[in-house]
């Protein structure tokens, strides 16, 4: 625990977003709400559910069997017999594993979802995640199994098992048994109590903290790729007039237009800044002319797939559920993850754009039939190697691959719903293919406008004059803090990693 951060307090009460990525990225501290009435909220849900066993009701998933067996029914004492074999017969994920954060971020969304007290977990289960959270001790999750209704069972059952001391969790910068940090962190193995193993794994909330996170990054990315466009326009001695208010008034959409007054900012000068004046220049091409209607579609799409993210993370997604007003135990579908297919592969359409948008103007930049006077490539070496280097040369062709990998990558999950266990599970959201898709094209874009803002700068240094835009200047020096000026051809892979690492965590803008 960062002993200098307060802690987050959880209860039944809404988790913003920025605060689910300081949890996940910073590691901020939380706590459970030790408040008396809502205390007696989680012992109302459990007291509910433990009525129901104890008077031979069925209850799904407790004292009967999952998906297509839930014909069978079982007596009390095998009840925690089935729970663990849930997660035993579960754990057979495959790929890579989640990241840290990644998987940060769902053990909390999956806290702040068994933390609204419909679900009948107990308060010592919503302290476990508490203490996993704090200590550091992050659940290993495979990143293949889910098809996304049932929720993500398969990754979720790692949580589960990691909680018990088994499997594997990175824990001090290691991959280590679980058993191991349990003990080097002064915990105890926790054991499950009724319905506590289905709670965990019946949910959205592997899907939910990878679409949190591929949220924070898209937005980092647009603000990234705004910046570069203002390096290009500048570069290319474009026109700002393309971005005049009185355009966006005309078709108000509000992201698009704060995209034009950001470009605005950037380019405003204090003298007059040269622009070319040839004819056929009059207009700059759409990819500059046009990019605030691009990047604004990004802009306008997080306005709304940021509050369903967090609508899902906030929702209660397990099955069944208690509901207290009724005194009834609920079996539904809370667990089916639509709304984050659908936002995620929104947001994967939106990412695409904003790649070609760089890789368009960064094509501008290399070619001197289009950029206006700038060197072909790019290339500044000094006049007696003229003709040796090849400056951004390989670089558009990387950027070029960069942005038909997102284009790909691109097409919506949503359509491509299975049947799985035996017909039960009929109809999936593949929310979790979404989701990762959605977090790969951040990492494809990230990377293209990295080499994007690379050329910019250097069509930038070419042209001169860019300390007349004091806003536009400090960009230029952030991006130089990362990569020095390219004046002989050298490797750029270090220089592309870094930038596209620092556009992802949002340090760019701090440099």
């Amino acid at each position: 625990m960062k002993k200098s951060q307060s802690a987050l307090c959880v209860s039944d009460q809404p988790v913003a977003l920025k605060q689910i990525t300081e949890v996940a990225e910073e590691s901020v501290p939380v706590k459970l709400s030790s408040d008396p009435r809502y205390r007696k909220k989680l012992q109302r849900s459990i007291d509910l559910l433990h009525t129901e066993i104890a008077r031979g009701h069925p209850v799904y998933g407790v004292t009967t069997g999952f998906g297509n067996s839930c014909g069978n029914r079982h007596r009390a004492g095998d009840v925690e017999k089935l729970g663990e074999n849930l997660i035993r017969f579960h754990g057979c994920g495959t790929g890579n594993p989640l990241s840290v954060a990644q998987s940060r971020a769902a053990l909390f969304c999956r806290l702040i979802s068994l933390a609204k007290g419909l679900s009948g977990v107990s308060p010592e289960l919503l302290v476990r995640f508490t203490d996993f959270l704090n200590h550091g001790i992050t659940p290993l999750i495979p990143s293949e199994g889910s098809v996304g209704a049932s929720g993500d069972l398969t990754p979720l059952s790692y949580v589960a098992a990691c909680l018990a001391g088994r499997r594997k969790v990175i824990y001090k910068g290691r991959a280590v048994p679980a058993s191991r940090a349990l003990r080097e962190a002064g915990l105890a193995p926790y054991r499950f109590r009724p319905k506590e193993p289905l709670a965990i794994m019946n949910g959205t909330s592997v899907m939910t903290g990878i679409a949190v996170l591929a949220v924070a990054r898209a937005g980092r990315i647009l603000a990234a790729a705004q910046a570069a466009t203002a390096l290009t326009v500048h570069g290319l001695r474009g026109h700002d007039h393309h971005f005049h208010p009185g355009i966006f008034e005309a078709k108000p959409f509000r992201g698009q237009a704060e995209v034009a007054a950001g470009l605005r900012a950037l380019l405003a000068s204090a003298r007059e800044v040269p622009e070319s004046a040839l004819p056929d220049h009059l207009q700059d091409p759409y990819s500059v002319r046009c990019a605030p209607h691009v990047l604004g579609v990004l802009a306008d799409g997080l306005k709304w797939i940021a509050p369903w993210v967090e609508t899902e993370a906030n929702s209660v997604n397990d099955n069944p559920l208690t509901h207290l007003p009724s005194r009834e135990i609920l079996m539904g579908g809370n667990f089916y993850g639509g709304h984050i297919t659908f936002a995620m592969d929104a947001l994967k359409t939106a990412l695409a754009s904003v790649c070609d948008l760089s890789d368009r103007q960064l094509a501008l930049l290399v070619d001197p039939r289009f950029s206006r006077g700038l060197p072909l490539n790019l290339a500044l070496p000094p006049e007696r190697e003229a003709g040796l280097h090849h400056g951004f040369k390989g670089m558009q062709i990387t950027a070029s691959a960069l942005t038909a990998a997102a284009q790909k990558q691109a097409m919506p999950a949503g359509v491509f719903s299975r049947s799985t266990e035996s017909h039960n599970q009929d109809k999936v959201s593949l929310g979790t293919l979404a989701a990762r898709d959605a977090d790969e094209i951040c990492r494809l874009a990230q990377h293209a406008v990295a080499i994007h803002l690379l050329a910019a700068a250097q069509a930038c240094r070419y042209r001169g004059d860019a300390a007349a835009r004091p806003e536009l200047a400090a960009v230029l020096r952030r991006v130089e803090a990362f990569s020095p000026p390219l004046v002989k051809d050298r490797p750029m892979d270090v220089d592309i990693e870094t930038l596209a690492e620092a556009i992802g965590s949002g340090t760019l803008g701090e440099s």
